[in-house]
């Protein structure tokens, strides 16, 4: 199957409501050109200099998410142009975004990335980490960065159970957060392997790469 019908058929699994990011990290211009044909226009990286670099040579109306991630020393180089950054884990990194962001003229969306999964390589905040966030006076004042929702992935396994518990602690941690953000909307979870557990348990926003353009090109 090609890349335009692999798209074109997950397309019309999701539920109307939910955001397909096309992950084409490690993926050339072409393949994310063939998928831009049939009118898809969000795409997420993992790396800013690869991001960087296919931002300049694709169109422009591209929206490009980053969902790796984030050193704070490479902000500056996606601040310019970046859609929504997905795995925003600490207050300082939050910060330096705004700032970019700043320079730019820009408010940037971006994403709380949560930590709900068993294993310890995952990145991400807990509940108690998160409302010390919300709760702090440094974060009312960032003016440049908005934050549109949470983030978060699952434990890599076979055990759907365990996943779906996973993403259901995530949707509790949005549910409660709501009334103090009441502006959050995105709540992103699910990737190839395990966005229609994801999507049953209240994700409207999935990551979705191998399924698309094909197993990874590593380097």
């Amino acid at each position: 199957m090609s890349i335009k019908e692999n798209l074109n058929q997950i397309k019309e699994t999701l539920p109307p409501q939910v955001t397909l990011v096309a992950v084409s990290k490690t993926k050339p211009n072409e393949d994310i050109l063939e998928a831009y044909e049939t009118g898809h226009r969000v795409f997420g990286e993992n790396k800013v200099q690869d991001m960087t670099r296919k931002w300049e040579q694709l169109p422009k109306d591209i929206e490009w998410h980053m969902i790796g991630h984030v050193q704070r020393n490479k902000v500056k180089y996606m601040a310019e142009y970046v859609s929504m950054i997905h795995g925003v884990d600490s207050l300082r990194l939050l910060s330096e975004i705004n700032k970019q962001a700043k320079k730019h003229n820009r408010i940037i969306s971006c994403l709380f990335q949560m930590h709900i999964a068993e294993e310890e390589t995952k990145f991400g905040l807990d509940s108690e980490e998160l409302r010390e966030i919300l709760a702090s006076e440094e974060f009312k004042s960032l003016e440049n960065v908005e934050i549109v929702g949470l983030m978060g992935m699952a434990t890599f396994t076979e055990n759907h159970a365990q996943i779906r518990q996973e993403f259901a602690h995530l949707r509790s941690i949005y549910d409660s957060i709501k009334p103090i953000l009441p502006e959050i909307q995105v709540l992103s979870m699910g990737m190839s392997g395990d966005y229609s557990i994801a999507i049953e348990e209240g994700s409207n926003m999935v990551r979705i790469g191998s399924s698309i353009f094909g197993a990874r090109n590593y380097h």
